[in-house]
Order: C-alpha cells, then structure tokens, then sequence
C-alpha cells in the first residue's frame, strides 16, 4: 500500500488493514529500522514512504510484487480509498 500511495500515515494503514496501532506501528518499525521505509512527521502524523535509496533491485522486486499481489490488497486498498478523514499531505512533502 505504501508503494501503492507514495506515502501512508499510521492511520491511513489501520483504517486500510483492520488491525490494532501497536501491531501497525511495530511493524513499520521494523521495516523502518530495516532501511525500508523512512518516515517523517507532519504536525501530529508521521507518515512512512519508501526508502528512495533503495537499490533497483529492492524496487524491482517491491513493483514486481505489488503487481503480482492486485487481488489480494485489493480489499485493503478499497477500505483505504474509501476513509474519510485522510490527513492533509504538506505540498513540499519528501
């Protein structure tokens, strides 16, 4: 979802994978520490993006992924569109 997006904040991927905070958060915690993910805050959000840094091989396999997978986060990705309340991104965002 995050490739998908751009850009997600905590919120964004509750609402959109129907599970609790702390799970959410200790996951992108470890992809955070991983070097995955970066993230950065905006007034009370933190939101989470893709590592521009990546080799190209990470973002290969990351786009290779995403295709593949269309049906599976296809729910998820309907909950996430259809959340009202999506916090404002700043214009000059990353």
């Amino acid at each position: 979802l995050v490739l998908r997006e751009g850009e997600l904040c905590v919120c964004e991927l509750i609402h959109a994978l129907d599970d609790s905070q702390p799970k959410i958060s200790r996951h992108l915690a470890q992809l955070r520490s991983s070097g995955l993910l970066l993230d950065r805050r905006q007034g009370q959000w933190i939101y989470y993006r893709l590592n521009p840094a990546l080799p190209a091989w990470v973002n290969h396999v990351l786009d290779t992924t995403l295709q593949a997978n269309q049906p599976w986060l296809q729910n998820d990705a309907q909950r996430l569109d259809a959340m009202g309340d999506r916090p404002q991104r700043a214009s000059t965002c990353c």
